[in-house]
């Protein structure tokens, strides 16, 4: 049976989809996933993703030794034990550790997903694995683009092609916001990097000096981990 492949824009578009029909990928490729994804990868115990600042306060006084990590308009709130740079979740820092994360976008756009039958966290990082792993479930998948502030943004939306240039082939089909994204992703695959210079998102993330994580997010396959949200926490896919 013909599955779908359906893509998500904004988490603003997400009233339009029944999220309880779909396998949901959570996309927020600057920086969000990526640094889930390399987290997870590296052996934190569990990430849990709220809403709100309050919300991560309100669990380290119940939990002492977790880690809080917030971030609002790509900065670390004050405070915090760490951000969502990728640098901040290597095996030093969050092995063994359980992490409260909020963010801008990511978080938020996850929040509104946790309906779904499963909830999976994507990223360049780890792009093959996830692909391979959404092929075996024979599920409709919804690829969910946290954008910027409700709004498109290009990062996200080229991640979501490449999944769907991945899948493409395997009986899914895609509607018209998966043909565009994968449409984009074939007019930057040859040089991601470079092509996403131009993205809003990045020249924000320059400005407060973190080139960096732009380089780093950007890494294909370099993680094997897929985060899946079982109660309430992001936890490695066994």
């Amino acid at each position: 049976m013909t599955k779908k492949l359906e893509v998500c824009l904004s988490p603003a578009l997400l009233g339009l989809y029944d999220v309880k029909d779909y396998v949901v990928v959570i996309i927020d490729i600057f920086r969000a996933t990526s640094s889930i994804c390399y987290g997870i990868d590296n052996g934190a115990e569990a990430i849990i993703p709220v809403a709100e600042v309050e919300e991560c306060l309100a669990y380290k006084e119940f939990n002492p030794d977790y880690l809080l990590a917030a971030e609002r308009n790509g900065e670390v709130v004050e405070g915090f034990d760490f951000g969502n740079s990728p640098f901040s979740y290597t095996t030093e820092k969050v092995s063994g550790k359980t992490v409260v994360l909020t963010t801008t976008n990511g978080t938020q756009a996850l929040h509104l997903s946790r309906a779904a039958k499963k909830v999976a966290i994507g990223s360049f990082l780890n792009l093959t694995p996830l692909c391979n792993w959404l092929k075996s479930l024979n599920e409709d998948i919804l690829l969910v683009c946290a954008g910027w502030k409700n709004n498109f943004n290009l990062e996200d939306t080229l991640f979501a092609g490449a999944v769907a240039e991945q899948l493409k082939d395997f009986d899914y089909k895609m509607d018209d916001p998966a043909i565009a994204a994968n449409d984009l992703f074939q007019l930057g695959k040859n040089d991601i990097a470079q092509y996403l210079k131009k993205t809003s998102h990045s020249e924000r993330l320059k400005k407060l000096g973190i080139e960096a994580d732009i380089a780093f997010c950007l890494q294909t396959d370099i993680t094997t981990a897929i985060p899946v949200l079982t109660d309430e926490k992001l936890v490695r896919l066994r």
